[in-house]
């Protein structure tokens, strides 16, 4: 399999040598600045790997746009259009779109999913995400995710923390984000009843656990029709 890495930071480096260990041949790593290791290799890779800045999707997508290439895209911090540009491709593309590849998030997700729909109408529901002092986007992706599943129906009043008199809580789920120190990600949910609390968490421990999701997902998009997929294609608890 023939791989190109889009973004040259940490995440790149660990995707590059995670994916060589795995047999992948990785043909160079690029991005908006310096776009030659896949513009000199389109005819030749099969899946690319974004998990960069927001800044290089528009021109990542309009590179690849009239080849044949699977895109497995984690970067967080798109806007809607920019993931609405993202989902217009996967009509043309085989894409794989996630907030986080963690496969224990994955199942953490879908465990909101069937907790929320026993729960939902008598508890009460917060979210609470921590992530290292470096991060630029809040909440997380992947608290937006979880609170997805949480609410698929949209129900509830999204709350984004809360200051001053707010009254009485209402239909709502809480969204908290926590910033500090070297954390690489930690998320709750916690269910409020009478007398009793219920709480779902995952912590990851490193930044490798996204990356063994992501070589996962690069696998499984080989050969993959036209769409878009996600970790419930990876992993389901049914």
């Amino acid at each position: 399999m023939n791989v190109v890495i889009i973004g040259k930071g940490k995440m790149g480096t660990l995707l590059e040598q995670t994916a060589i260990a795995n047999g992948m041949n990785v043909l160079g790593k690029a991005d908006l600045f310096d776009p030659s290791a896949l513009e000199n290799s389109l005819d030749q890779v099969d899946v690319i790997l974004n998990f960069s800045h927001p800044d290089n999707l528009e021109w990542l997508l309009q590179t690849i746009s009239h080849h044949s290439i699977a895109l497995v895209e984690g970067t967080t911090g798109y806007s809607q259009t920019q993931k609405d540009m993202l989902f217009e491709f996967s009509n043309t593309h085989p894409v794989f779109f996630s907030a986080n590849y963690s496969l224990g998030i994955a199942i953490l997700c879908q465990l909101a999913k069937k907790v929320s729909a026993q729960l939902k109408e008598e508890w009460d529901i917060e979210v609470v995400e921590t992530h290292h002092n470096q991060k630029v986007d809040a909440p997380s992706g992947t608290a937006l995710a979880l609170v997805e599943a949480l609410d698929p129906e949209h129900e509830f009043e999204h709350v984004y923390g809360r200051q001053g008199s707010v009254g009485k809580r209402q239909k709502e789920i809480g969204i908290h984000a926590l910033r500090g120190g070297t954390i690489p990600g930690k998320h709750e949910i916690h269910f409020f009843g009478q007398d009793e609390e219920l709480t779902l968490s995952h912590n990851a421990q490193s930044r490798q656990i996204f990356v063994n999701g992501a070589i996962h997902a690069a696998k499984f998009m080989v050969g993959k029709p036209n769409g878009l997929y996600d970790m419930n294609d990876l992993v389901s608890l049914n």
